[in-house]
């Protein structure tokens, strides 16, 4: 038994089509004891697995002389947005070479695009935009349960109770140097 057969996966909608080559701007959100934050992780993608459920893409950058490369599940809800700031042209699959490439030696030429590839972007970024704009409206017109009622004073709706005694702590005697 498979468990991607048992997993229902749901697209993530602001992860747009990814190649290696693209230089993206990824936005998570991270967890740091009870707070949350966005994070942007920027570089360039050197890999894609395609893989059901556990798809992802490894970003690569060059953060004071060290390279740093890190791994998005394409699936994850962590991933808030992925943006693409510029496309790579770029004959291989796996970009891996680029480790071993200084600075100006790892730069990947820019893929133009075609007028219909263009064309294309743009009718899929207006669409993206449209769902999400129709979401937040859902959501603005669906009222809060908690909202949409006034609740009363929690001790005015409940019957007076005798407040319990209080409990005694046993103390252990003192000693006292001699």
């Amino acid at each position: 038994m498979n468990i991607a057969s048992l997993v229902d996966i749901k697209s993530n909608p602001n992860i747009p089509e990814l190649t290696p080559g693209d230089t993206v701007k990824v936005s998570i959100r991270v967890v740091e004891g009870d707070k949350e934050r966005t994070q942007v992780f920027s570089g360039v993608i050197i890999r894609l697995r395609h893989g059901g459920a556990s798809a992802s893409f490894t970003v690569r950058r060059v953060t004071y002389g060290v390279g740093v490369e890190r791994t998005f599940p394409i699936y994850s809800p962590r991933v808030e947005k992925v943006e693409v700031v510029r496309h790579g042209k770029v004959r291989r699959a796996k970009l891996y070479y680029l480790r071993g490439l200084s600075a100006k030696a790892s730069r990947i030429k820019e893929r133009r695009l075609t007028p219909q590839e263009l064309e294309l972007e743009r009718e899929r970024e207006e669409s993206l935009k449209a769902e999400q704009q129709l979401q937040a409206e859902a959501q603005a017109s669906e009222p809060a349960p908690e909202a949409a009622q006034p609740q009363a004073a929690p001790e005015a709706s409940k019957p007076a109770q005798p407040k319990a005694e209080a409990q005694t702590v046993e103390s252990k005697p003192e000693i006292k140097p001699s």
